[in-house]
């Protein structure tokens, strides 16, 4: 969808534009049910990129530990009790620039990945950047969606990164569609960008060829250290239109409300999955920052009488 279409839909009062995402959502949605996804990095600072945002650059001091991978064991015994606790979709996060065939920290992700898709949950990897042979080897070894955001416009993207290019994110992504592994792309808002910057981002993901099948929204939750430690909280109004927007634009993705729920109101929340967010994140932590835990989020979803995705279509008995 072009951006004159998007900033129509935008612009416009908020009851329409909700009442409009709304209609979509349940032509092509349950309109009742939410994905719960759960969220572990696996490998934790160090990273050599020198995104703004991320407190696992090794180019600010952040006061995150850094954390070689994991073993095998203790990822799985996650997942499990992820499983246990409802996940139908498992996501693991590695603080690196990219993976590379042939390497032994991409054989040991294959080994994990083998492991945790007997589970029986999607399996989500977000590595870096990869290219083709690694695609298709993820994709061999269970991977079912590859998670790699574009972050923000084409237009602001060097005032976030300057240590990879946007076209970068897009290769990894054309790799990821060519392999047949799902796409998880989405962005985060509140790093100083416009309003065109955020339908600039939905622009594109709206016109990658198929879509992504799944889009996060992030709304940035500043990082002690990182040079956008001080930003101000996204206003709830903005962030629930771009979620209607994203929901129109992009109609057979989860849009998912991600990173920034700790910052939200339950009924800031409520307007979101009204407006078309059908996932989240669930645990006390997303990488390195706080998410709200477990039991908060049922309380919510039962008293707005939504549902969670029924965790039985994917594994066959609950971990103990």
């Amino acid at each position: 969808m072009n951006i004159e279409k998007l900033r129509a839909l935008y612009h416009q009062p908020l009851f329409d534009l909700i009442s409009q995402s709304r209609a979509v959502h349940l032509e092509h949605w349950a309109g009742e049910e939410v994905q719960r996804c759960s969220l572990l990095s696996i490998k934790t600072g160090g990273c050599s990129e020198d995104c703004a945002y991320c407190a696992q650059s090794a180019h600010y001091s952040t006061g995150i530990e850094r954390e070689e991978l994991l073993s095998i064991e203790r990822i799985v015994d996650v997942a499990k009790r992820a499983r246990g606790q409802g996940a139908t979709r498992f996501c693991m996060g590695a603080a690196w620039r990219g993976v590379r065939d042939g390497t032994d920290k991409f054989e040991r992700v294959l080994d994990i990945v083998r492991e945790v898709s007997r589970l029986g949950m999607e399996v989500c990897v977000t590595l870096g950047e990869i290219g083709p042979a690694e695609a298709r080897k993820l994709k061999a070894a269970g991977v079912t969606a590859y998670n790699h955001n574009i972050d923000t416009s084409p237009e602001f993207y060097s005032e976030i990164v300057t240590t990879h290019s946007f076209q970068d994110r897009l290769n990894t992504i054309a790799a990821v569609q060519d392999s047949g592994m799902s796409v998880c792309c989405g962005g985060i808002i509140g790093m100083g960008e416009s309003e065109d910057d955020r339908l600039r981002m939905i622009e594109v993901l709206s016109e990658l060829n198929p879509q992504p099948q799944s889009v996060p929204i992030n709304c940035l939750m500043p990082m002690p250290g990182t040079p956008l430690a001080d930003q101000q909280p996204v206003d709830i109004f903005e962030l629930v239109r771009l979620i209607a927007v994203a929901r129109i634009a992009i109609p057979h993705a989860r849009v998912r409300l991600a990173a920034g729920r700790t910052r939200l109101s339950r009924e800031g929340q409520a307007l979101c999955f009204f407006a078309g967010a059908n996932s989240i994140f669930f645990g006390d932590k997303l990488l390195t920052a706080k998410n709200p835990v477990a039991d908060v989020d049922l309380a919510l979803l039962r008293a707005l009488g939504l549902k969670t995705e029924i965790a039985e279509r994917f594994c066959e008995t609950p971990a103990k």
